[in-house]
């Protein structure tokens, strides 16, 4: 039989079965084939093979993992391995906000580069758009920045509803993940979304401006959208916890370029080919489209920064 995993931890996880039953399945064996290397052996998301207990048909091993058809991956800087947050998606939900914790483009532009070496759509979900500071002219001229260059930009507000049918309209059914940094409103959304899910929230901390983990594990949960769309409308959603420093996994400075969507076309055409740095040489496609307004100057200097943060491995909060 085969299942998709909801979520777990420690070696037990809570798998959908096909049969149509909920059950917590251990791993059968130490090493599951395709997980090495990494720090968590199965994310949300993920299709596995399994049998069931012959005692108990609550209970099953996992036998083996499905080929996952993507995989959204961070280095997790503590355990020194990368980590799987979910697999499987149509769309990565990329949560930010204006302020309360203060608006980061950094983080975002790194989430949209993994998702561009996954093949996995990133999508910016802008969170507490009732907030005064979300009429500030650079935040919104950094969203439409992304909305330039093709990435869907979504502008909600948990706590007032706004914007919730329209993202509603877009995950209807999709498999996605909500990511983003802890006390940025990816709870509220879910339960924005469906109010039958009421997951726990948290208040920001006041010294810091950050948020509090609340939600600890990966879950993958379905979501009624019928309040917003009508009857027999759903969304696989996983909630993942929130990550306070996003670092990019298998991703070198010398290969950043391949995963920023506008710079892509014009790489192999500098002057000096595939060779080219792209700071300093003359001929170089991807200086030129700055200079003329193709590429904005914002994102070329994210650019620029993430390739130090990678040669230097500090990464920004």
């Amino acid at each position: 039989m085969e299942g998709t995993v909801l979520g777990g931890s420690n070696n037990f996880f809570e798998i959908d079965c096909d049969d149509g039953v909920e059950r917590v399945c251990s791993l059968k064996s130490k090493r599951l084939k395709g997980t090495d290397g990494f720090y968590n052996p199965l994310a949300p998301g993920d299709r596995v093979s399994l049998e069931i207990d012959e005692i108990d048909d609550t209970k099953g091993q996992v036998l083996s993992l499905v080929e996952r058809r993507n995989k959204f991956v961070r280095w997790n800087v503590k355990k020194r391995l990368p980590q799987v947050m979910a697999c499987n998606l149509d769309c990565l939900l990329i949560v930010t906000t204006p302020d309360e914790p203060p608006f980061r483009p950094r983080f975002i532009d790194r989430a949209l580069a993994q998702c561009e070496a996954e093949g996995i759509e990133g999508v910016i979900v802008c969170n507490k758009a009732d907030l005064e500071a979300f009429s500030d002219i650079d935040l919104q001229s950094r969203l439409e920045i992304w909305e330039d260059i093709g990435y869907k930009v979504f502008c909600v507000s948990a706590h007032t509803g706004e914007g919730i049918k329209a993202l509603s309209q877009y995950i209807a059914g999709k498999t996605c993940a909500l990511v983003g940094q802890s006390g940025i409103g990816k709870s509220s959304i879910v339960n924005a979304l469906d109010s039958t899910k009421d997951l726990r929230t948290s208040s920001l901390s006041q010294k810091y401006c950050r948020g509090t983990h609340t939600t600890t594990k990966g879950m993958l949960m379905t979501l009624d959208l019928s309040a917003h769309l009508g009857k027999d409308s759903f969304a696989r959603v996983i909630d993942t916890p929130g990550v306070r420093r996003f670092v990019l996994h298998d991703i070198t400075a010398e290969n950043l370029a391949l995963y920023f969507r506008e710079f892509k076309p014009l790489l192999g055409q500098c002057t000096f080919g595939m060779s080219c740095t792209h700071k300093s040489e003359r001929g170089c496609k991807i200086q030129e489209a700055v200079y003329s307004g193709v590429i904005s100057e914002e994102r070329y200097e994210s650019w620029l920064r993430i390739c130090d943060e990678i040669d230097s491995g500090s990464w920004e909060d």
